[in-house]
């Protein structure tokens, strides 16, 4: 089954502090791909670029930054091959992040009707 990890912290930390996580996320994701789990993942721009859209009475109202003003931001994500949940909770525990933010594990929906 594949589960999206989805990676939310706090946007405000140092260069030195980030450029040592990124070498745990190399890590994480060299481990990933050597165990044949690895499908995609990414670290999205902050929030402050983020654009949202939300359609009302047919027409599209745009607006810049996040959906919610939060202190956790959805900061990147994994999306991973698991044979279980309780994998894919072994590998979230593995992110970074999760020592100081919050990974939510979220299943893939395959519809095989749509493509999915």
């Amino acid at each position: 089954m594949q589960y999206a990890l989805l990676i939310y912290s706090e946007e405000s930390s140092t260069d030195a502090e980030r450029a040592g996580t990124l070498e745990e996320y190399a890590k994480l994701t060299g481990d990933l791909r050597s165990a044949n789990k690895f499908l995609a993942g990414e670290e999205l721009h902050p929030t402050g670029t983020a654009t949202t859209v939300q359609v009302r009475n047919g027409d599209a109202l745009v607006s810049d930054g996040p959906f919610a003003e939060t202190k956790e931001a959805l900061g990147g994500f994994y999306l991973i091959e698991a044979d279980s949940l309780d994998e894919a909770i072994e590998w979230a525990s593995r992110i970074p992040a999760a020592g100081s933010g919050t990974v939510e594990i979220r299943p893939v929906l395959h519809d095989p009707e749509h493509g999915g």
